[in-house]
């Protein structure tokens, strides 16, 4: 099963000082499912071999995972996200988007319909810390992010799509 690999963007973000972001791109799959629903999502992301973790929304603070590569796909509404720590940039995400995460990617709701839901995955025996940007943090969250391995696969692609190819 692939979704619609036609919307795909690539985003850098530098390292804040705060947040360590990645030279990694952060992926964004702009319309990925035609119909989205929260058992789609999941669907997708686990025949894909990036397991379904939970349904929620995102943090409304700054945050980044040190310990893994997080998939986060949009079931129902919309919101703005800042991705890439304070120094980030907003992005515009709803129903049928998917974003793939490196590991160090600072993110945050700054706002959000509310039936705002999304589907969270993580490559296979992962799950995430949670780095808020703290003094205290680094270099031990850089050490753990150098550690992540790359993904085996495209939580929307399959055996294809960006997260092989431009991360390689």
């Amino acid at each position: 099963m692939q979704g619609n690999l036609a919307g795909v963007t690539l985003e850098h973000f530098a390292d804040s000082g705060t947040i360590p972001n990645t030279v990694l791109p952060t992926i964004i799959y702009k319309g990925a499912l035609s119909s989205p629903s929260a058992e789609a999502l999941e669907a997708l992301f686990d025949v894909n071999g990036w397991p379904s973790a939970w349904r929620w929304s995102v943090y409304d603070y700054h945050h980044y995972h040190s310990n893994t590569h997080e998939c986060l796909g949009v079931a129902q509404g919309h919101a703005r996200l800042l991705l890439g720590g304070p120094e980030g940039r907003e992005f515009s995400v709803s129903a049928g988007d998917v974003i793939v995460l490196p590991a160090g990617t600072g993110h945050k709701k700054l706002e959000a319909s509310d039936d705002f839901l999304v589907v969270g995955a993580y490559p296979p025996g992962f799950s995430a810390d949670l780095m808020r940007g703290e003094a205290g943090e680094r270099p031990g969250a850089d050490e753990r992010i150098a550690q992540v391995p790359l993904p085996k696969s495209d939580p929307v692609g399959g055996q294809g799509g960006p997260v092989l190819e431009k991360w390689a």
